[in-house]
């Protein structure tokens, strides 16, 4: 296949409407990320690596913090509504842009299921007389209209529930910095008891934070939304720069900061996987109704996600057909600007996938949600793949665009790869990991054979 780069590395500008503000997309990029996988599924790391967690969110956080530096040095100089997509295209050839936006694009309707539901069983709970499904459709109807309006009305819906979120990690913070330092009425200092006791620091030993690494690092998943919605900004260049340089610091904070205070003020061997170590912590600290608390945090952090990959599948779908690798019926506009059909084939799609996960969760859908587990390593991979294939070129095409570097190039882009290669093997030696790095290898090895096919096809025709 060909890996002929187009003649520049500029593009007309997106058709789409340019209503996001810097503010917007900050706050995009600290939403995407902070969900109910960090709510409740971190107690799963806790469990595997225990005090360790730290070490392994730190590892992890290190690792998606060189990413996003590629992907924001990519996205600052050559900003489109397909990202990375277009960036691998650009660098790879039209297969690697049509893989990874088709994979991207089925990896987020999927997990909208997920989010979906998640966010219905909640609501049902607390009015049981609504059944699960009627939630399902009320949330996907809701998010459908709110894609459907202007990009500006959706950056306000996305901005608050992001703040709502980002509110919540800060009180989480603030309330147990005070608890390990006895501030609070009815407690008294922790010391370092918590994280030396129970086996010590790494109970489980390295082996314990591998573990935690390979189970926490898909949470930092979402960053990349930022610099697909940064084609419909009022300055893509410097938006998608300024977002990347303060989401990816704050999230670090964010996630590392609330490891420490868990692990600090709980013996890490109380934490029960499948249940939120943040309930635990606010109980112990004497906060009424904490579970209650955290429900409507996580609740509101699935919507932000369902609302926000929602956006992010209509902007990956539109950009294919851009460039032709999608159905060319996807690029009609509202008057406003917004991608109508292809936030309704993202829905539509999105629909199918929930009506699966509420029928055969353990069969259809659980094989959808495996082909789909690994996707965010594999685009991570061609990110650094590709910065590392553009990145001179745009030094000597349009210097002047790279507004944002990545450091060290590229020493630290090659040390990004070796440590996602690291991540592979270790997944493969890993049973549950394993699982899911071999669904989705068979998912790409699909979605590429269908590229292959496309531009023989091309080749033949010309």
């Amino acid at each position: 296949m060909s890996s002929s780069l187009p003649d520049t590395l500029l593009q007309e500008q997106e058709p789409l409407e340019h209503g996001l503000r810097q503010r917007h997309l900050t706050m995009l990029g600290l939403g995407g990320v902070i969900g109910a996988g960090l709510f409740v599924g971190s107690g799963g790391g806790i469990a595997l690596a225990g005090p360790g967690i730290i070490l392994s969110y730190l590892f992890a956080g290190v690792l998606a913090l060189l990413v996003m530096r590629m992907l924001g040095e990519m996205s600052a100089a050559m900003p489109a509504s397909g990202s990375f997509s277009v960036h691998a295209e650009r660098a790879l050839g039209r297969w690697a842009g049509f893989s990874v936006g088709w994979l991207y694009w089925f990896l987020l309707v999927v997990v909208l299921a997920v989010e979906a539901t998640g966010a219905a069983t909640i609501a049902n709970g607390w009015v049981p007389a609504v059944p699960q499904w009627a939630w399902v459709l009320a949330f996907m109807t809701v998010f459908t209209a709110s894609n459907l309006a202007a990009v500006r009305n959706f950056g306000e819906f996305e901005f608050w529930f992001a703040a709502l979120k980002v509110g919540a990690i800060v009180l989480f913070l603030a309330l147990g910095a005070l608890a390990i330092a006895g501030i609070l009425p009815e407690t008294r200092p922790v010391g370092l008891g918590n994280l030396t006791g129970q086996g010590g620091f790494l109970p489980h030993g390295w082996a314990g934070v591998i573990s935690g690494v390979l189970a926490v690092v898909f949470a930092f998943g979402g960053l990349e939304v930022v610099t697909i919605a940064a084609a419909e900004s009022d300055d893509p260049a410097r938006s998608v720069s300024r977002a990347v340089r303060s989401a990816v610091w704050r999230i670090l904070f964010f996630y590392i900061g609330s490891m420490l205070v868990i692990v600090t003020l709980l013996p890490w061997n109380t934490v029960t996987p499948g249940q939120s170590p943040y309930v635990a912590v606010l109980e112990a600290i004497g906060v009424g109704s904490a579970g209650q608390v955290m429900n409507v945090v996580v609740f509101v952090a699935l919507l932000s996600a369902l609302n926000a990959n929602l956006y992010g599948s209509s902007r990956m779908v539109f950009s294919l057909a851009e460039r032709g690798e999608a159905p060319r019926a996807l690029l009609e506009l509202s008057p406003g600007g917004v991608p109508r059909r292809a936030v309704l084939a993202s829905v539509a799609f999105g629909f199918v996938s929930v009506l699966l996960n509420l029928l055969w969760p353990d069969t259809v859908f659980l094989w959808m949600l495996n082909a789909v587990g690994s996707v965010l390593l594999l685009v991570w991979i061609l990110i650094a793949v590709s910065q590392l294939r553009l990145r001179r070129r745009i030094e000597r095409e349009a210097p002047e665009r790279l507004v944002l570097r990545m450091w060290a190039f590229p020493y630290l882009t090659w040390a990004a790869l070796v440590a996602m290669a690291t991540v592979v093997v270790l997944m493969l030696f890993d049973p549950t990991a394993r699982t899911q790095l071999l669904w989705t290898a068979g998912a790409a090895t699909i979605v590429l054979t269908v590229a292959w096919v496309r531009e023989l096809r091309a080749r033949h025709a010309t």
